[in-house]
């Protein structure tokens, strides 16, 4: 197993490799060249022999929320809708009420999706009629909050004046007029959130935060990784032109995208006790929060 995380999914290497092998018993695969591609947050491991993905849930995911996930992605393949294929076995499969998930492996090329790839999935995605299976309602606020109660590893001060910036943006969110409709949105649209499956074309993927909710937060989450992340302003132009709507042109821009870089912040802090290489560049984007540098260049994590 070569791994690339220290805390891949929570889990330490030998306990990862354990679930791993019983999983793949189970859905018959062989586990033997196996691969950590990611391990930030959940652990998503590739199956070279078997060109199958394997992601094993973050400890503590709800079992339901991943068999939720599941059902939803399946009826988006019913739909010929562009996301990353379920592999065909019955899944989740619960080890230890832990849920593991089987995907078809997309061979990537070096560059990621471009931002403008993002924007006919995601039409797509918020002009589905309402899923048979039932989804979560959308809010930043109430995960904000979570996050900042299981924080450890900023000081009190600093703390504090991120929770009284969620409470001034919970007060700003009442005012905004939504423009878009209510419907299925992905929570968290980004460049790795989605795959290459040509050279024109990408399908989404990483469905653990779809909701129902205002498209508006899916835009606005893709103008801040085009800004924050250096993939520039043409980025987000040329997404905003294939979408045909352009969040920061809306009123309301400034304020959602103050609360998704938040939340984004506080996940990644909260997360820091599994990635604790991760800390400085949290303190780095607190305190360029707390100075309003809206253009500081992010480093991923």
């Amino acid at each position: 197993m070569t791994h690339a995380a220290p805390a891949p999914g929570g889990y330490d290497e030998s306990e990862m490799y354990q679930l791993l092998e019983r999983g793949c018993t189970v859905a018959g695969l062989d586990p033997s060249d196996a691969y950590l591609l990611r391990g930030h947050t959940n652990a998503v491991i590739l199956l070279k022999n078997e060109q199958v993905v394997v992601k094993i849930a973050r400890r503590g995911s709800r079992t339901d929320d991943v068999a939720r996930t599941a059902r939803f992605v399946r009826w988006l393949m019913d739909r010929d809708f562009p996301t990353v294929p379920l592999h065909p076995v019955d899944q989740p499969v619960i080890i230890d009420q832990h849920a593991i998930t089987f995907w078809q492996y997309l061979p990537q090329p070096a560059q990621p999706v471009a931002a403008a790839q993002l924007a006919k999935p995601l039409r797509a995605l918020h002009t589905l009629p309402s899923p048979p299976v039932p989804l979560p309602a959308h809010d930043n606020i109430a995960a904000i909050r979570r996050s900042l109660a299981a924080i450890t590893c900023l000081s009190p001060e600093s703390l504090s004046f991120l929770s009284e910036h969620a409470a001034q943006l919970e007060s700003d969110l009442t005012a905004v007029q939504f423009e878009l409709p209510v419907g299925v949105i992905q929570g968290d649209p980004q460049h790795r959130n989605a795959l290459h499956v040509d050279d024109s074309e990408a399908v989404l993927c990483d469905w653990d935060t779809v909701a129902l909710g205002h498209p508006e937060w899916d835009l606005v989450t893709v103008e801040i990784h085009c800004r924050r992340f250096g993939h520039g302003e043409q980025h987000y132009r040329a997404f905003a032109e294939a979408y045909g709507w352009d969040v920061t042109r809306w009123a309301g821009y400034e304020t959602l995208a103050a609360i998704r870089e938040l939340r984004m912040i506080t996940t990644n802090a909260r997360k820091v006790h599994h990635a604790p290489s991760s800390l400085q560049e949290v303190e780095r984007r607190v305190r360029g929060l707390r100075h309003h540098d809206h253009l500081l260049r992010w480093n991923i994590l």
